[in-house]
């Protein structure tokens, strides 16, 4: 059974709660609610970002790597509303400097393992660009 629970709050929002953590997150719809909250697709690409960073969290305290600072940006693409279908993502990583071409190698296989990045239709084009500022 899920440990997250999404309630129907009215106009266009809703809330999700993992009961067990005590965490919640507020969700809106960006074009006919408010837009004061997280959007299912920021959800989404959070989803996506956290998930490629975690993954390479054994990899860099194997490696002795810090990778505080390293950030992950998610575009979605798609048609515009009111029938939103995403056709590309283009993800954008900034790692931290000071790496080898080993130890980049390694940490882009490792974020290459997460499993909601190859949780997409086949349809949907998926862009990886990694930036290193050395």
């Amino acid at each position: 059974m899920s440990q997250v629970k999404t309630t129907y709050d009215g106009g266009q929002h809703c809330t999700a709660m993992d009961e067990k953590k005590g965490k919640s997150v507020a969700m809106d719809c960006p074009y006919t609610g408010k837009g004061e909250e997280l959007s299912p697709g920021n959800l989404l690409e959070a989803a996506l970002a956290g998930c490629m960073l975690i993954s390479m969290g054994p990899t860099a305290t194997r490696e002795g790597i810090d990778l505080s600072g390293a950030t992950i940006s998610v575009d979605l693409v798609g048609a515009p509303p009111p029938k939103i279908d995403y056709t590309q993502i283009k993800v954008d990583v900034r790692m931290p400097s000071g790496l080898t071409d080993l130890q980049r190698t390694k940490l882009e296989r490792a974020a290459d393992s997460c499993p909601i990045k190859h949780s997409f239709k086949d349809d949907i084009e998926l862009s990886v660009t990694y930036h290193y500022p050395d």
